[in-house]
């Protein structure tokens, strides 16, 4: 499991005209192949009448690469789009650049350009992040060490997820992976060892 990837913070589209072609990129952050065919299906469908909805996708599951050139010249497109997400370090993100030809050819060295710069204007739009690798975890506290152990989390970089107040305080957390063993030398020193950190699981999150 790597501690940190790059990917991009939500869904975004832009535009531009090229001798008289329209190009528009769209993109969008996604998990699997699944959803990454879900939102090619979504664009191809809103954008019926366009000459080429051209694609590309990476996924970290299974470090999978995709494209397609829908018709346009081998090399040309769907190529230029991943090599966009490729060159940038971004995973887990797919893209697609919808073409409305409007009569004039662009040429081979046209078309890398045009449809390069549409998925670079997507993926600016959709902003980056990098995601860290967190430990999800929980603890439950005395209502008198409270005040002790919840800001424990944030110092050690990571965030309360949620808090349940029973009998005792049960926090739910997550934490980035470099820093667990020394909150939970913390969390030892600020309650004499009378509260331990339980862990659920690993998840990426933003990084601060």
């Amino acid at each position: 499991m790597d501690d940190t990837y790059c990917t991009i913070r939500g869904e975004a589209r832009e535009e531009f005209a090229e001798k008289r072609s329209r190009f528009i990129g769209s993109a969008k952050p996604v998990v699997s192949e699944g959803e990454a065919a879900e939102f090619i299906r979504g664009v191809r469908a809103r954008n019926r009448e366009a000459s080429h909805n051209v694609y590309a996708y990476v996924l970290r599951a299974g470090q999978a690469r995709r494209y397609s050139d829908d018709g346009e010249p081998q090399g040309t497109a769907g190529v230029p789009v991943l090599e966009v997400l490729l060159k940038g370090g971004i995973a887990d993100a797919a893209v697609v650049v919808t073409r409305y030809f409007g009569g004039v050819l662009l040429g081979a060295g046209g078309l890398v350009r045009a449809y390069s710069r549409a998925a670079s204007l997507a993926v600016e739009a959709a902003g980056r992040t990098v995601m860290a690798a967190c430990l999800t975890a929980s603890l439950r506290c005395p209502y008198d060490r409270y005040g002790r152990v919840a800001p424990l989390v944030e110092r050690f970089g990571g965030a309360v997820d949620g808090e349940t107040f029973a009998e005792q305080v049960t926090l739910s957390f997550h934490l980035p992976c470099g820093g667990v063993a020394a909150f939970r030398s913390a969390l030892a020193d600020a309650t004499g060892g009378g509260v331990r950190l339980e862990p659920e699981g690993k998840k990426y999150y933003p990084s601060a």
